[in-house]
Order: C-alpha cells, then sequence, then structure tokens
C-alpha cells in the first residue's frame, strides 16, 4: 500500500535549519523541498551559490544561495526559458558567469553578466578533439592555474577534462579516463594530489563509486578504489560535486551526491558528507553520519548532541502483540503493529526529530508514522531515503508546543517485513 506522502505538520511553521541529514528532505527558507539535483556549489564572499537542475520545471537550471550551507534561499530559475539541461554547474573564466550542462547528449553553454539570474544560451558545445556525445557535466577550478574545467563523460566511456578558454569556449583536452563505464565526474585536489571521483554506468540505480588520483591535471590517472563500503554503493547515491571549505582551523572537504529515486523525479534527496582524504596513501572515504554540519569559517565538523530520548520500552504497543529482543531495549514489530509515543515534546516550529529503528529487509515493505491527529500515515522513506538502513533516521517535523504529542509508529509490506524500534531522539538547536 502506498501511503499520502505530504504530512500537513511537516510543511507548516518554518524554522532554522541546524544540520545536513543525508538521504532525508530538505526545504528552502520558504518552506519548499529544495530542488537542485547534479549540482555544484560556487562561493563569492561568504555567499555559497547552489545550482542544479529542477525535477519540477522539466530540468530547467535552479539556484539557491547560503551562508552556512543549512539554510538555502530559493533564488529562482536561471534560464526559465532552457529546458532539458542535466548537471548545471557554473564558472567565471572572464567577466561573466557561464552555465555549462548536458542538454541532447551535448554541453550547453549560458552566460550572463551578474551571478543570478539572466542566462542565455551562447552555443552547443562540440568538444574537442572529437565530436563525440557526451553527458554528466562536471567543474574544477585549478587555484595555482586559475584557470576552469569541465568534466564530461562520454558513450564511449572516456571521462574527459577539457580547459574552459578564457572568452567561455571550451578548449583543449587536459587529460583523459578510460578503461571502465564511468560518469558523473568531480574533481578536487589536496597535498599534491588531484582526486578525480566517479559513478559507475548503472541508471537511476545507486553503485559503488571509485577514486582516481594523479600529481598532474594531465595525467595519468591511477587508482579506482571505492570511496564507500562495497555494499552501500555510496550510501545510495551518486558523486556530483566536491567542495573544499579551508577554514581557519582546518580544511575540510565535502562530497556531493544525489539520492536518485526510480526515475531521477522530485521524489529524489541528496547525500551530502564529509571525506576523510589521505594524500599519501591517494584514498578518500566518506565519512558516514545521519546528521552532521561543518561550521564554513573554522572548517570544524560537529554533530548534534542528543536531548530528549523516548524509549520503546516506554511506549504503548498495540494490535499485534509484539516480541521484545533479549536486550530490553527494543520492539520488532510487523505488519499491523504500531508502536504510540505519547506526551512528545513539540516546538511549533519544524524541527529534527531521529526515528531509531533498522528493517531487516528495507526494500521489501515501509515503517510509516502519523503525527497527533493526522488521518493518513506517510511512509518514512519519504521523508529519508536512509530509512530501514542505518539505525538512525532523521526527519524534519512540526509538532505543536509542549509537551501534548503523539507519534504512532507502525509498518507495511510484505509478510516477512520485520522493523527493529528503539525509540525516538530529539537534539540540542544551535
Amino acid at each position: 500500500m502506498r501511503f499520502l506522502t505530504i504530512l500537513c505538520g511537516v510543511t507548516g511553521a518554518l524554522g532554522a535549519t541546524s544540520w545536513i541529514a543525508p538521504g532525508a528532505v530538505w526545504y528552502d527558507t520558504d518552506g519548499q523541498k529544495i530542488d537542485a539535483h547534479g549540482g555544484g556549489i560556487v562561493q563569492r564572499g561568504d555567499t555559497f551559490y547552489w545550482v542544479g537542475q529542477s525535477a519540477s520545471s522539466n530540468e530547467s537550471p535552479m539556484m539557491y544561495s547560503s551562508t552556512d550551507l543549512l539554510n538555502w534561499k530559493n533564488l529562482g530559475k536561471q534560464a526559465s526559458s532552457v529546458t532539458g539541461l542535466w548537471r548545471p554547474k557554473i564558472a567565471k573564466p572572464n567577466g561573466s558567469f557561464w552555465l555549462y550542462g548536458q542538454q541532447d547528449r551535448y554541453v550547453l553553454s549560458l552566460k550572463s553578466a551578474q551571478m543570478v539570474g539572466g542566462y542565455s544560451t551562447v552555443k552547443k558545445v562540440h568538444l574537442p578533439p572529437s565530436d563525440y556525445s557526451y553527458s554528466d557535466t562536471g567543474m574544477y577550478y585549478d587555484e595555482a592555474s586559475t584557470t576552469w574545467y569541465l568534466l564530461t563523460s562520454a558513450d564511449h566511456n572516456t571521462v574527459q577534462i577539457n580547459k574552459i578558454n578564457s572568452d567561455g569556449t571550451v578548449g583543449a583536452r587536459a587529460s583523459t579516463l578510460t578503461g571502465g563505464a564511468y560518469e558523473a565526474p568531480g574533481l578536487f585536489y589536496a597535498g599534491g594530489v588531484y582526486f578525480l571521483i566517479v559513478s559507475g554506468k548503472t541508471g537511476w540505480r545507486s553503485n559503488p563509486n571509485k577514486v582516481f588520483t594523479a600529481t598532474s591535471l594531465s595525467g595519468p590517472w591511477t587508482g579506482g578504489s571505492n570511496i564507500a563500503p562495497e555494499s552501500e554503493k555510496t550510501y545510495n547515491s551518486q558523486n556530483t560535486y566536491e567542495l573544499t571549505i579551508k577554514g581557519s582551523q582546518q580544511t575540510t572537504y565535502l562530497y556531493m551526491g544525489d539520492a536518485w529515486d526510480s526515475k531521477g523525479s522530485t521524489g529524489s534527496n541528496y547525500v551530502w558528507l564529509p571525506m576523510a582524504v589521505s594524500p599519501s596513501a591517494k584514498t578518500v572515504t566518506l565519512q558516514y553520519h545521519a546528521m552532521w554540519k561543518v561550521d564554513v569559517n573554522t572548517g570544524v565538523v560537529s554533530y548534534p548532541t542528543a536531548k530528549k530520548r523516548y524509549a520503546t520500552r516506554d511506549a504503548q504497543v498495540s494490535r499485534r502483540a509484539s516480541s521484545r529482543n533479549s536486550a530490553g531495549s527494543s520492539h520488532k514489530i510487523k505488519r499491523g503493529d504500531e508502536i504510540a509515543f505519547h506526551n512528545v515534546t513539540g516546538t511549533g516550529s519544524r524541527q529534527w526529530v531521529s526515528l531509531l529503528y533498522t528493517a531487516n529487509e528495507p526494500e521489501a515493505g515501509q515503517a510509516y508514522i502519523v503525527v497527533n491527529d493526522e488521518v493518513r500515515p506517510v511512509n518514512i522513506s519519504d521523508l529519508n531515503s536512509r530509512a530501514g538502513y542505518h539505525g538512525v533516521v532523521p526527519v524534519q517535523l512540526v509538532l505543536k508546543p509542549g509537551d501534548v504529542n503523539t507519534l504512532r509508529f507502525g509498518v507495511s509490506g510484505a509478510s516477512g517485513f520485520e522493523v527493529s524500534v528503539d525509540g525516538i531522539e530529539f537534539y540540542e538547536e544551535d
């Protein structure tokens, strides 16, 4: 059974976003779901500009801005007449601002006199040296040479890096990565090493993304190790961009990925994670956390502090008789069971709530949640695509102020689908 995916409580009062939660639905400052897939980020001054494709507007380029990587303001479509533009990225090779993205298996370039808005089509780019069809545009700015580079993957299984000329045209090929069916390239530099991250070609299905390294942009590229455990399939995401935060205390490298649904539609979410980077070992390892943030001034990554926990042992279990595990701290529930948490404290504004549970087979069913007197339950996987995988599932809800809320947790799906529920947890807001 497919439940209604919009929960009235979720779209209510706004509050500042305190944490990055990989796989969760993220909202902009107007309370709307962020819609910027396959994107990249450019920092100018103290402001970050995130541009990506809008799934709700036929892949028109959409832009958001933020000063903390948490709270994003929707700046609207950047070229309202342009649709079908996949994975747009920004560059500034001259006095103008440029957008490059994939359209009809070629690279389309657009130009504007300002960062935000007013982009118009310049040309459909035929990448040198051969006019192959290309996809999955990426972008890299090399500080040492003050040069922008366009990354693309080709239908003939070649990842290509091309210099962007000072007039905005795409110039000579710097290097290529061959030997595998790769796409979704992203590039960053650390400790004298260039790190090139790519995805395999598996459509909308996630796969183990890999990293290759070189000491020069001209290559050769070597390696091919996974950036996350093989079984995690890059935490159900695909690479889109790598962002470097040069803080006063440390430099932090961030992975930006898309958690695509089966069609790359508006139901897709985002997976951003800090990376452990070793130039000596030439490795990149994603550091998975259910909730985290980075101080854009210091570069320090931090995690939430638990404020209050509602344990399953104190909740009301209804309908079928559910079994408690041997540790006595969680309940295993199946289809038809429900657990109700009463007297839950809310703020009246949107807040993070972590649902503490795992599923025996996350693809075999759905856990759902009902807030207070809502008539219809909501699939938790519609609020966070990591539901059931990692034991901690953050979602954003709006609860009534005070200790007056009830959250009902239940299960639907195949008869063998089973969920172990430990409780729910709230965090200090800072």
